[in-house]
């Protein structure tokens, strides 16, 4: 029996990895994934399309990571079935793979809404590295000109950037109203979507894609989409780039509870003992909204592998919550959003703002009882560190909180009983 099973190999069960074997040098680790490319950095693989990167930049492990943490990898190979009461997973073959401990690190898969023609050549999705492969050799192959990118969030962002990079004429279409509503402020909002029209990318919000048509021709092939009101916008490819969605397949049905994505406690583990969840298809506690919630982000992903390796290897470990946290520079203007960047109207809320649209910067903090909940940076990112480090800690801000916008904001500026306690915790 291996005394440890990880489904999944991208951030959190390679976190996992690693936790396991700081503690248990010796017990068996079995890897499964059904991507035949393990251990790369899915936030780089839009480098991989603009040709800033190649595949072995975009590896976030060496080669002889699995050799070197002495695992068994069974690559390109899914895991169809959980057998809870016997303690075991099952592939599509039908080779059952018992455990002692099990991790569910399979992430997510993106979100693809029901249209006409989506099944055309030259409609692709944004989430692995194989899509970035695909999307890349179908630009080459068909000397690719102009593309839609279906969603202006932070995936539709990031393959819209890309592909301008590599030459092409890009529109973005996005539902809402504001392009990255989840991360900016209508102002931030605005800010960023001026610097990326001006790089040539033209925007529709507000609408989305209907239909996919075919090239005059060739039917099979895409050649535009129709958007919600009529219009027609040519293109050569298609990207979907909407979200994610956590992929819990692998659980329904069985005792391990869900909700939006699988529940878990601050240890990593599921309600079935010697079950573990991470990741993208993981509920993990939100230190801002006090709550768990789906947060499908890299760095929270290694760490949630991270405390679920520790339990597992019998090393009891809390994970500290995580929030709602961005940062990204697309199209040369860098942006840091953290918690809170965009609540409701709320009494208990405090909003402070530092705005110069002169040159595009604009920084924003929401404080609640005193406390930074939430963080805004466009254009200036420097002080992000130290703004996240007060958040996380829940410092009471009250007696330096006009100096936390200030170009020259530093640790000076703390009370001297908070620099003798931040010195003894670094």
């Amino acid at each position: 029996m291996a005394k440890y099973v990880i489904v999944g190999a991208s951030a959190a069960g390679l976190g996992a990895v690693e936790a396991i074997r700081d503690i248990d040098p010796v017990g068996t680790i079995i890897v499964i994934t059904d991507e035949t490319c393990s251990h790369y950095s899915r936030p780089m693989i839009s480098d991989l399309v603009s040709g800033q990167a190649d595949l072995k930049k975009v590896d976030c492990r060496t080669e002889d990571f699995w050799r070197e943490n002495n695992v068994e990898a069974i690559v390109g190979k899914k895991v169809t079935a959980l057998n809870l009461d016997e303690k075991a997973v099952q592939l599509e073959s039908g080779e059952n793979i018992p455990y002692e401990k099990l991790l569910i690190a399979t992430g997510g898969k993106p979100f693809v809404p029901k249209m006409d023609g989506s099944d055309k050549d030259g409609v692709f999705t944004f989430t692995t590295l194989k899509d970035a492969q695909l999307l890349a050799a179908k630009i080459d192959s068909i000397n690719a000109k102009s593309a839609v990118v279906i969603g202006a969030g932070l995936i539709g962002v990031s393959v819209a950037d890309a592909l301008v990079k590599r030459g092409l004429k890009v529109t973005m279409v996005e539902l809402q109203d504001k392009i990255l509503s989840l991360l900016l402020d209508p102002r931030g909002s605005d800010i960023v979507e001026t610097v990326i029209r001006k790089a040539g990318v033209n925007i529709i919000t507000g609408q989305s894609v209907q239909r996919i048509i075919g090239k005059s021709g060739n039917d099979g092939a895409v050649g535009g989409v129709i958007l919600t009101k009529g219009d027609q916008v040519p293109c050569d490819l298609v990207v979907v780039a909407i979200g994610v969605v956590p992929r819990s397949e692998l659980v329904a049905g069985t005792a391990v509870k869900t909700n939006r994505g699988i529940v878990v406690d601050n240890m990593m583990q599921t309600s079935v003992p010697d079950v573990y969840a991470s990741g993208d298809v993981a509920e993990a506690y939100d230190f801002v909204l006090n709550q768990n919630r789906l947060l499908p982000l890299w760095p929270l992903a290694v760490l949630e592998g991270q405390v679920a390796g520790c339990n597992m290897a019998g090393k009891k470990t809390t994970y500290p919550g995580g929030t709602n946290m961005s940062s990204l520079k697309y199209f040369g203007i860098p942006v840091v959003s953290v918690g809170l960047s965009n609540p409701k109207e709320d009494p208990t809320l405090e909003v402070l703002v530092k705005f110069e649209p002169e040159h595009n910067l604009y920084k924003k903090l929401v404080l609640k009882n005193n406390v930074i909940v939430g963080i805004t940076l466009i254009n200036s990112i420097e002080r992000a560190g130290i703004l996240y480090y007060l958040m996380k800690n829940a410092i009471n801000v009250k007696k330096f909180k006009q100096q936390l916008l200030a170009d020259d904001f530093s640790w000076a500026a703390f009370p001297v009983a908070l620099q003798r306690k931040m010195s003894v915790v670094q």
